[in-house]
């Protein structure tokens, strides 16, 4: 089971390439401020303008750095399902410990479509296949009879849900196995879809405020609900600065205020505004992280 504050780690670059020393950095400074997992090559992490060499090399080094200090759940989707299996494969063969596979974009395929394109991927390999549904940024939304179907293949083992409806997790394991795991997409919601029966959240906010996501997490699975909600309150704002524009663009500009890398983003993504800027730098400030 995967739990806790796990960040969908961003990718770093200069001049244009993968700049692997700032990499490093990132992933040392999440560990040690108690992240309970890490998820490269995400789209957080840029995955869609990533090269297939770039995509499966970060995924390497992140298992290199990391060392087996915490569990690495690798993004391998595509909207291509035998890319998928490809990243997937590879994953696999490199010693990530489960796969985290987005619904197909652009595709728009089927429930069925959808149910097939996981079917195929998780057939291909014997590692854990945690299902992404954000239909905000794919289009397709599977539904919960889908999920229920998919979750009776041996190695789809959860979720990462970025739908932000709230009724979904407690509806899903309403009528799911006892250990299917939900983590939460969205930041915002993390402590709501907790108490709606989640086990954690792959994280955005996670990558410049580790150590205050991964205590909230852990005050929740101790039972500290008063403790739990004073970290999300303070949190609030950041989490809000963080989606201003499209991510990674604002959370890649935190991380170059805190020192861990520069604020670049590939093309479509661009310079995030100045009026954008004040808000991550004050929301950072007000939780005292620079």
């Amino acid at each position: 089971m995967f739990f806790g504050s796990i960040p969908a780690v961003i990718t770093p670059f200069k001049n244009g390439e993968v700049e692997y020393s700032s990499f490093e950095k990132i992933l040392n400074h999440l560990i040690q401020n108690g992240s309970d997992g890490l998820v490269p090559c995400g789209t957080t992490g840029e995955s869609p303008t990533l090269s297939h060499e770039e995509h499966k090399k970060i995924i390497e080094e992140t298992i290199k750095i990391n060392d087996r200090r915490v569990p690495i759940i690798a993004g391998t989707g595509s909207n291509n399902t035998e890319e998928a299996v490809d990243y997937t494969k590879h994953a696999e063969s490199v010693g990530a410990d489960a796969a985290l596979v987005v619904t197909p974009y652009y595709n728009k395929p089927t429930q069925q479509g959808l149910y097939h394109h996981f079917k195929v991927i998780a057939n291909s390999v014997k590692i854990p296949i945690i299902i992404y549904n954000i239909p905000g940024r794919s289009v397709v939304d599977m539904s919960i009879q889908t999920m229920i179907e998919l979750s009776k293949i041996q190695n789809i083992i959860g979720v990462k849900d970025a739908t932000n409806d709230l009724f979904r997790p407690l509806l899903t394991a309403a009528n799911m196995k006892n250990d299917f795991c939900y983590l939460s997409g969205e930041d915002g919601t993390a402590l709501a879809f907790l108490a709606q029966g989640g086990h954690g959240c792959i994280s955005v906010t996670a990558n410049v405020a580790p150590k205050q996501c991964s205590e909230m997490q852990l005050a929740w699975r101790e039972k500290d609900i008063e403790k739990a909600q004073r970290l999300n309150l303070k949190l609030a704002n950041l989490h809000n600065s963080l989606f201003l524009e499209s991510s990674p663009g604002p959370v890649k500009y935190a991380a170059s205020l805190l020192g861990l890398c520069s604020s670049e983003t590939r093309l479509p993504l661009v310079e995030i505004s100045e009026k954008t800027k004040k808000s991550v730098s004050e929301s950072l400030q007000s939780l005292s992280l620079i």
